[in-house]
């Protein structure tokens, strides 16, 4: 079959003419043979596709059509495999993937990628640098369709993006998290960062230089022992990959509840570690404004739940309050982490965000609560590509309006951090019978 019998031209087309002419054909027979077998599956009463057994199908279907060799020596115009097998990519791309945007998300390399309407690109990589690229669309209505799109095919309930409601938070089939917005600025927005999750051990952080040996092992034991842990950092920081971290040296045997306003963390992913789990998600109000279900509600569902850990992605509002409660009355070795500039930032604004719960409690009573629920702070930082944890605080006690804490690890001059004041002496005690030395 040649390009000749799908035209009723007698000019030659250009180059770039038979590959839209190429790229259309298979369009069509891919959307075709999708259908069909969605149809079948119907029929046959059996659940729909996921999008990995379609994005199978598809290429099943350009490698077929490639193997035809459907469009070579057309009208004279020879294109060869490779442009056949990049207009086959571009296809799959467009009609299951994210056009455009496909080839950035299976990039390795890169960690975040930032697009705004049809300008530049821009991209960051995993060791920090940052690249301009392409723009991945031609104007701001198809990066608004491109991102309806993606709320229609990779969430389990299709999210409305329109000026009613300008504002997407979603996670893509790799883990990645999308947000974007539109209306409430110049141009629609988006902005997706993308997790590594082959990084999941602390061993495999220190291998990379986030901490060394001395600090590893002093977290390893603060887990197994027990201990409360919230980890603070900025945006990007490695927050989350530390946390993921310290939860696979939970032991086996425990129950796992983690709350999270988008699933980051994927403890289902290391369902062999953690058979007992249950993984909870925050969900915004309906465009009736019903049926919001906030961080703060999930905190104290997770508390019915019988958990032995509960495990907060990012604590930034209300559920600072349920969630301290539950570190302070049984559920030891929770963690979490949060956006602060250093260990002893951390309490304030854990304060402030009691206070968003209208307890009404005075100060001095919330950090009462804060020096029994919390045990240790530690802080981790983004600086030229290079993450590291500076800081690690022990929360000894509280007197009135202060927390008392010792900085137990201090930045050292070589970029990561040493050895400071010393453990309170129970706390020694306990962390040696789980393998900590700080000799």
């Amino acid at each position: 079959m040649s390009l000749s019998r799908h035209t009723n031209i007698d000019v030659l087309p250009t180059r770039s003419e038979a590959q839209a002419e190429l790229v259309r054909q298979l369009t069509k027979k891919v959307r075709d043979a999708l259908a069909q077998h969605r149809v079948a599956l119907r029929n046959s009463h059996r659940s729909e596709p996921d999008i990995a057994d379609e994005i199978s199908l598809a290429r099943r279907v350009v490698a077929a059509e490639r193997e035809k060799e459907v469009f070579e020596g057309a009208i004279g115009l020879e294109l060869s495999f490779e442009e056949f097998d990049l207009a086959g990519e571009s296809v799959i791309a467009g009609v299951l993937g994210l056009g455009r945007l496909q080839p950035l998300l299976e990039d390795a390399d890169i960690s975040d990628i930032h697009i705004r309407g049809a300008s530049p690109v821009w991209v960051k990589r995993r060791d920090g640098s940052r690249i301009c690229v392409e723009p991945i669309v031609d104007s701001d209505e198809e990066l608004i369709e491109l991102i309806r799109r993606a709320a229609t095919r990779f969430v389990r309930n299709e999210q409305r993006f329109d000026a009613a409601n300008p504002e997407l938070n979603l996670q893509l089939p790799d883990g990645s998290r999308l947000f974007a917005t539109m209306a409430v600025s110049q141009h629609p927005s988006l902005i997706i960062r993308r997790h590594r999750f082959e990084i999941s051990s602390l061993l495999e952080l220190e291998d990379r230089g986030l901490c060394n040996g001395q600090v590893r092992s002093f977290l390893a034991a603060a887990v197994r022992a027990r201990r409360n842990i919230v980890i603070a950092g900025g945006t990007g920081s490695g927050k989350t990959t530390l946390l993921r971290a310290l939860l696979n040296e939970v032991p086996r045997e425990e129950r796992i509840v983690t709350i999270e306003d988008a699933y980051e963390l994927g403890i289902e992913r290391f369902a062999d570690l953690h058979p007992d789990h249950d993984a909870l998600q925050s969900r915004a109000a309906n465009i009736e404004g019903r049926g919001e279900v906030t961080m703060a509600d999930l905190t104290r569902m997770a508390l019915r739940m019988d958990p032995d850990r509960v495990i907060v992605g990012e604590v930034r509002g209300a559920e600072a309050f349920p969630m301290l409660m539950a570190m302070s009355q049984g559920n030891n070795g929770s963690m979490c982490t949060m956006h602060a500039d250093g260990t002893k930032s951390v309490f304030p604004k854990l304060a402030a965000y009691v206070s968003m719960a209208s307890t009404g409690l005075p100060v001095d009573t919330v950090n009462l609560l804060m020096g029994s629920a919390v045990h240790f702070v530690v802080f981790i930082s983004l600086d030229k590509g290079v993450r590291r944890i500076r800081s690690v605080r022990e929360v000894i006690d509280s007197d009135g309006v202060q927390i008392i804490s010792n900085e137990i690890f201090r930045p050292s001059e070589f970029g990561g951090c040493e050895t400071a004041y010393p453990l309170k002496e129970s706390t020694r005690i306990l962390l040696e019978e789980f393998g900590y030395s700080d000799v």
